[in-house]
């Protein structure tokens, strides 16, 4: 099957999570992505434990979020390595950018959109930044945690017995950053399909968040109430939530629905509550009532309960039994994809399935630098020029 995106190139000069996230998405429906990676400052997610290979060298995290991608290691700081750069757009077809430096650093290095634009104005150029490219916090540092705050997320996420909750995944990061990313880009080279001209894309991931208030925040901005712990129905403020099991374990309820909410209370035998559901009265006794009856059993027993019981009642299940699960197995969630020393190691598959695109797993995240002769060959350069390039310091990994 021909890849969706066949066609689409393009340089990634990312690092860490946001960016490579994005173009892991761009990647996995069938766009070419190079990453430019510098082979004097080590992008942290190479190195992050655990390690898939067999010297314990190769960090999981890089082989999953560069899959399928290519690795040319370039000091930017040398012109050599610029001009590499402007002829990869200028001859080979790289017509998308992605960076995620503080603000200017591009521009400093000679990589700014405004000059390489006038190299092909066709070029689409996404920056991903924690505060945007304008504005006063736009060179402050962030991170994931720092994001949900200022967008207002925390204010209201977690009780008010612990304060804010700290969230196991990096929702601002890759809910904002990574897959606005993703949908700005595509969105551009649908726009330039139109009138063949590119565009730069400014992805601000705490500007991304402020969209995720729909449900309980955006209420203020029309004179409601601003939300708080515990006062929303999805925050805590209602029977919606998660309830610890006897064993330890716990047990997530998500009925808001009528039908789901007395199906619920029937299966934990607490029917009497469903003709007072209205009454404000009873919410805290009802909490109570339910968080004691949950926690007079195991979780085992209560999975059995509501196994056919329509009532969006399941279990909190760790990693390993999330993706062993019959849901993950019948859906192929689990891939194995050719790891770095030949042998196949297991990675999440794409979760997007098509009717007519199946993704292909070819290989998992490339050495630093893996590809560097092959495109500085693509370019013309001889083997001498690029021994050249390597004694200078100003190429990697050949």
């Amino acid at each position: 099957m021909e890849p969706l995106l066949s066609g689409i190139r393009i340089l990634d000069f990312t690092t860490l999570l946001p960016g490579p996230f994005a173009t892991w998405i761009l990647s996995e429906l069938g766009a070419e992505v190079l990453r430019v990676e510098s082979h004097t400052r080590m992008d942290m997610a190479r190195l992050a434990p655990p390690y898939v290979d067999r010297q314990g060298t190769v960090s999981c995290m890089h082989a999953f979020l560069n899959r399928n991608k290519k690795s040319i290691a370039l000091d930017l700081k040398y012109d050599e390595s610029i001009a590499i750069i402007r002829r990869l757009i200028a001859e080979q077809g790289y017509d998308v950018v992605i960076e995620q430096f503080r603000p200017g650093a591009m521009d400093r290095l000679g990589l700014s959109y405004e000059t390489l634009s006038k190299v092909d104005p066709a070029l689409i150029y996404c920056s991903i930044t924690g505060y945007g490219q304008t504005g006063p916090l736009r060179d402050r540092a962030g991170h994931d945690i720092n994001y949900l705050s200022m967008a207002g997320v925390m204010s209201y996420s977690g009780s008010p017995e612990t304060g804010p909750c700290l969230m196991g995944i990096q929702v601002a990061d890759v809910g904002s950053g990574s897959n606005n990313a993703a949908i700005g880009i595509l969105a551009a080279v649908i726009g330039r399909m139109k009138t063949g001209k590119g565009q730069h894309i400014d992805v601000s991931m705490t500007d991304g968040m402020f969209p995720y208030h729909v449900v309980s925040g955006l209420g203020c901005l029309v004179g409601a109430a601003e939300p708080a712990f515990a006062t929303e129905i999805l925050n805590g403020g209602s029977l919606y939530g998660f309830y610890e099991t006897g064993d330890g374990r716990y047990l997530s309820f998500g009925g808001l629905e009528p039908q789901f909410l007395s199906a619920f209370l029937q299966a934990l035998g607490l029917g009497e509550y469903i003709a007072r559901l209205m009454d404000p009265d009873i919410s805290d006794e009802l909490k109570e009532r339910v968080t004691a009856v949950i926690r007079s059993k195991t979780l085992s027993h209560w999975m059995q309960v509501f196994e056919g019981v329509d009532a969006c009642v399941e279990p909190v299940l760790s990693v390993l039994e999330a993706t062993s699960s019959g849901h993950a197995k019948a859906r192929g969630i689990v891939v194995e994809v050719p790891g770095p020393d030949g042998h196949p190691i297991r990675q999440v598959a794409a979760p997007i399935k098509f009717s007519g695109y199946e993704p292909a797993y070819e290989r998992s995240g490339p050495a630093l630098g893996q590809d560097t002769a092959e495109v500085l060959t693509s370019l013309g350069l001889s083997g001498s020029d690029i021994a050249d390039l390597k004694s200078k310091g100003i190429i990697g990994g050949v």
